[in-house]
């Protein structure tokens, strides 16, 4: 057996994957492997309507509440119907790459580095952004 300081024990450490969700035990295709950028982005774009929706209703269209009123749908939306109204259209959903419920605060730290927008520019090669990575999430099929 090699000693551990030959063996990966980070995800820096690791090769690329194959495919996405490789190193998470996803398959390659179909259900549960991860979302695709094409339903991952119309997903962000229905949400986006949405809060847009709301903030021209309430707010007169400001900047500031698109953005708040996007973060909040994402906060309440995940842990209560296990994705986003976008994602839910477009057959995606955000499980916790731990097993079980992804909890409230898997949520909340998620919609917020997703509303920087810098976290969920930056992927690896399991296709997951910056902000999945921290909140320990990753967007899957249906």
């Amino acid at each position: 057996m090699p000693d551990s300081s030959s063996r990966p024990n980070t995800f820096g450490q690791l090769p690329p994957s194959k495919w996405p969700g490789e190193r998470l035990g996803l398959p390659q295709i179909g259900p549960s492997s991860i979302g695709r950028p094409g339903r991952r982005l119309l997903g962000f774009a229905i949400d986006w309507a949405i809060a847009i929706g709301v903030s021209r209703v309430f707010f007169n269209y400001d900047p500031a509440a698109n953005l708040i009123i996007f973060v909040i749908l994402q906060i309440v939306f995940i842990p209560t119907i296990g994705a986003s109204i976008g994602h839910r259209l477009v057959g995606l959903r955000i499980i916790s790459i731990h097993g079980g419920w992804v909890g409230l605060w898997r949520p909340i730290v998620r919609s917020v580095l997703l509303g920087i927008a810098l976290p969920a520019l930056v992927w690896d090669s399991d296709q997951r952004g910056f902000h999945d990575k921290i909140a320990g999430t990753a967007l899957i099929r249906r």
